[in-house]
């Protein structure tokens, strides 16, 4: 375990190691095991079924964008309190925060499970297609409960100074999950079936897991029966700092339903196929930069509550090089050997075809997401929602929105896939400017920090004449 004293005086660094790199290793682990879940079905079932999953994307990002709402909102409070030494108010928050997520699961899984097909009809679901995400997503609304859960609670393990154990709770569940498919897809002939009930198999096993960490007295902070219980100023503040996130998610979601009806109306079924295994194998070269971002989040709140703002800006540099390092390395890997990566999911020749200009045309501007990613979580980090819900929206909303609606119109499918790098490139600007104006803001909080401590030092000291 990072000790607290340690976030705030250790080596940058060397917390960044500590702290990213379980969270690295957690999340392209757990995005292993989603991956996976997609190759299973892809080989085990065929190219309809593999677009059935595609189709639930945008509804699974909705339940994201829920628990990314609380959970993430929950851990920068969290970070922060920490850091003002606030011990009882941070297990207050995360009190507050678990019974929000249990609420919200129930919620979203009644609502979700009542409406499925009119949903994913809305998300791009063909006649051929929408059996297949029928079967898929109506499991996984049954266990949402274990999704929000373990997604909302690992965040506060990496909070107190524990990257390590919140690794685990990735690679538990991830492990549990690689098991089952086989068994479950290819032993028991479940198909699509079987996949969503090991996808929530294992799910419950991280769940079971991650709460027993809270409640077993090991850890820094714990669930307390007391705080178990709604308060709506509380709610208030988790909600506005986790609006970003959740911003975030939702125009993610309307993205990909768009896209979605995109690709039916340019390209049919294959092509929705295709995008699904462009996305899977984009969430497995992303996934280190949000574990980048989730390692240097603790660090960047708690000395942002500290007020140690040279610190602040090392770890948030660090962590913008870091990220860009990582999709530099993942461009070129897809620009050399897309065929490795789609023959993982199918042999199908009009897959591999058509997934191959996919995948080249998709990730052009992919170097510069590292660099836009941590830019803007970082005032998510420091509680600003309002610069991270801006940066965030203008991606998803200002500008892939209407370059999906616009670019289609003139060059087709094509069209479709170069809207995200048209998004991406005009966002990297707008978070290059907004990287400056906070940079400037941290060197003049500095600058007057010291000349608050250098005036009092003369006054506890007056020069002796």
């Amino acid at each position: 375990m990072v000790s607290t004293k340690h976030l705030e005086e250790g080596s940058i660094p060397s917390l960044i190691l500590r702290f990213s790199g379980p969270a690295v290793v957690g999340n392209v682990v757990m995005s292993i095991y989603n991956v996976v879940d997609r190759i299973f079905i892809g080989r085990g079932v065929g190219p309809l079924a593999l677009a059935g999953v595609t189709i639930g994307f945008p509804l699974m990002m909705l339940v994201n964008a829920l628990a990314a709402l609380i959970g993430i909102g929950a851990t920068a409070l969290v970070s922060i309190r920490l850091g003002e030494k606030k011990y009882d108010e941070a297990e207050r928050i995360m009190g507050n925060a678990f019974i929000l997520m249990l609420a919200l699961a129930v919620i979203i899984g009644i609502i979700g499970y009542t409406f499925l097909d009119p949903i994913l009809t809305i998300f791009g679901a063909s006649v051929e297609v929408l059996p297949y995400a029928r079967t898929y997503m109506s499991y996984i609304l049954l266990g949402l409960v274990f999704q929000i859960t373990s997604f909302g609670l690992n965040g506060f393990i990496r909070a107190e100074g524990s990257p390590a154990i919140a690794m685990i709770t990735m690679i538990i569940g991830a492990v549990v999950n690689c098991v089952l498919d086989p068994i479950l897809i290819y032993g028991f002939d479940m198909g699509v079936r079987g996949a969503a009930i090991a996808t929530v198999a294992s799910q419950a096993v991280s769940a079971t897991w991650i709460v027993s960490y809270f409640l077993r007295g090991k850890s820094v902070l714990r669930i307390r029966r007391k705080y178990l219980r709604i308060q709506w100023p509380l709610t208030l503040s988790i909600i506005n700092v986790g609006l970003p996130a959740f911003f975030k998610q939702i125009s993610t979601s309307l993205t990909v339903a768009i896209l979605n009806n995109s690709l039916l109306t340019y390209g049919g079924d294959i092509a929705i196929s295709s995008f699904g295994v462009v996305h899977s194998v984009m969430t497995l070269m992303l996934m280190p930069i949000f574990g980048i971002s989730q390692g240097i989040q603790p660090i960047i709140g708690y000395n942002y509550g500290a007020r140690k703002f040279m610190r602040v800006k090392k770890a948030y540099f660090s962590g913008i090089l870091l990220a860009t390092a990582v999709c530099v390395t993942g461009y070129l890997a897809i620009t050399f050997f897309p065929t490795v990566f789609i023959r993982l999911f199918s042999d199908n020749e009009s897959l591999l075809s058509l997934g191959v200009r996919t995948m080249r045309t998709h990730t052009l501007l992919l170097p510069v997401l590292g660099f836009t990613i941590i830019g803007g979580n970082y005032f998510q980090a420091v509680g600003k929602p309002r610069q991270a819900v801006f940066l965030n929206l203008a991606r998803q909303v200002f500008l892939l929105l209407p370059a999906l609606l616009i670019l289609p119109r003139f060059f087709g499918l094509l069209g479709v896939w170069l809207a995200t790098p048209v998004a991406d490139g005009t966002a990297s600007l707008l978070t290059a400017a907004a990287v400056y104006l906070e940079v400037r803001y941290l060197n003049k909080k500095h600058e007057e920090q010291e000349g608050e401590e250098h005036a009092h030092s003369a006054t506890l000291c007056p020069d002796v004449k």
